[in-house]
């Protein structure tokens, strides 16, 4: 795996006639996919709904939604045949830089145990493990898998900015 990309991505806002792709990229990436309907709700709610693009080709998507002093990352996918080359390093950051202007103090989000690639991922940037969510995500069966809460301090009250 490279450490950067060999094509540097650019991003912009997501919008409603993006929707079928995004719906068919995250059908590619998870099992469980969140639905058009879910990108829909979350555009129209008015969180943060970036794409990630290579040229014209849209390679990545992510959703933020901002509250009070939190950045809560609900959504961060790159297309398959996309992955394990340091675009979600790219995208990440790109959403940490965003939570700047909102002035977000901490960037939480949930995680399966079982995606280690995110896991390592979210360990890069320095998130911790604060919580739990049991039984959280659905898993082939028709069981469910916990989530673990991760969390970044993006504001130190004693350092400033990250």
């Amino acid at each position: 795996m490279s450490a950067l990309p060999h094509t540097l991505p650019h991003f912009r806002r997501m919008r409603a006639m993006d929707l079928d792709c995004i719906a068919i990229q995250e059908a590619s990436a998870y099992d469980f996919p969140w639905t058009r309907g879910n990108f829909k709700d979350a555009l129209d709610a008015g969180y943060d709904c970036w794409l990630m693009l290579v040229g014209s080709q849209i390679i990545g998507h992510a959703v933020v939604l901002f509250a009070a002093s939190e950045a809560h990352l609900l959504n961060l996918t790159v297309a398959p045949d996309w992955q394990r080359r340091g675009y979600g390093r790219i995208l990440l950051q790109h959403l940490i830089n965003e939570a700047k202007p909102h002035k977000s103090e901490l960037m939480l989000l949930e995680v399966r145990p079982s995606n280690v690639g995110a896991l390592q991922l979210y360990s890069t940037f320095g998130f911790d493990q604060i919580g739990l969510r049991r039984n959280y995500y659905p898993v082939r069966g028709g069981a469910h898998e916990d989530a673990w809460v991760l969390s970044l301090v993006l504001i130190d009250p004693l350092a400033g900015a990250r």
